[in-house]
């Protein structure tokens, strides 16, 4: 591989991480309904106005030893984790893309589920400022990605957003009570529009696998019944990045255990 691509890929994950700070914003204020523009960062605690040397993405937070430069405070290890995730999410993209016009959708798409995600798990919804315009976005994007239809991504829209929505109403029939929000039908929506149809099946046998995993254990940690609430958006999240990025071997995978 030429040392140019390496150089992408540095830069790929430099504005990921940016991409990331910026996204730590939308994740705090969104839902509490804030505007993401302004006014400009400042500590939670004391009011310190961030200045632009105190808000570089995780040199920052390494500079500053991970307290607040007003009141001393310490921050949350979370900030630079998000900036760094996101700088890995979009180098991993541009290394399996390379450069065309679906590496610019897909890192869009990642920095969606990030917020998604961490929004998910810290208030249990999925807004739906970011997944009802995402399944417009992730459609007419359709007509720039080669090798996703826009049959591929309405129908994609259609599956995603009407299996799950089944899947709830018949949870709720058989049990009595809400299995399933309203948000993690829209976010798997969101995620066929970006993603087509073939990788709804997948996506969500490798989320519900996920969530077992984790969520049983867990269940079983906190002595909770089986009323324990898990959010399933991250594990959704967690899901269609895996088939974003290994789509073919994903699926080869999950036929070979309906086999």
């Amino acid at each position: 591989m030429p040392f140019e691509f390496y150089l992408f890929l540095s830069s790929a994950f430099i504005l990921g991480a940016i991409v990331g700070s910026f996204l730590n914003v939308c994740i705090y204020r969104i839902p509490a309904g804030k505007s993401i523009v302004s006014p400009p960062s400042s500590c939670p605690q004391c009011g310190h106005r961030i200045r632009w040397y105190q808000n570089v993405p995780i040199l920052s937070y390494l500079f500053l030893a991970g307290k607040c430069a007003g009141c001393g405070q310490k921050i949350s290890l979370r900030y630079p984790l998000i900036e760094l995730l996101t700088g890995g999410l979009f180098a991993l993209v541009l290394y399996s893309f390379g450069f065309c016009p679906a590496t610019p959708v897909y890192w869009l798409f990642a920095a969606a589920l990030v917020v998604i995600t961490f929004i998910d798990l810290d208030h249990q919804i999925i807004p739906d400022v970011i997944s009802l315009p995402g399944i417009v976005v992730g459609f007419a994007c359709s007509f720039i990605i080669p090798w996703l239809s826009w049959f591929d991504s309405f129908f994609g829209i259609l599956l995603g957003g009407g299996l799950l929505l089944t899947i709830a109403w018949g949870y709720q029939f058989l049990t009595k009570r809400e299995g399933m929000g309203g948000g993690d039908i829209k976010l798997l929506a969101m995620i066929g529009a970006f993603l087509g149809w073939k990788s709804i099946f997948p996506i969500i046998f490798l989320a519900s696998l996920a969530g077992t995993i984790i969520g049983v254990p867990l269940m079983l940690l906190r002595r909770e019944d089986t009323r324990f609430a898990l959010p399933f958006g991250p594990f959704l999240s967690f899901a269609a990045i895996c088939f974003l990025l290994w789509g073919p071997q994903l699926i080869r995978w999950y036929l070979g255990f309906l086999r």
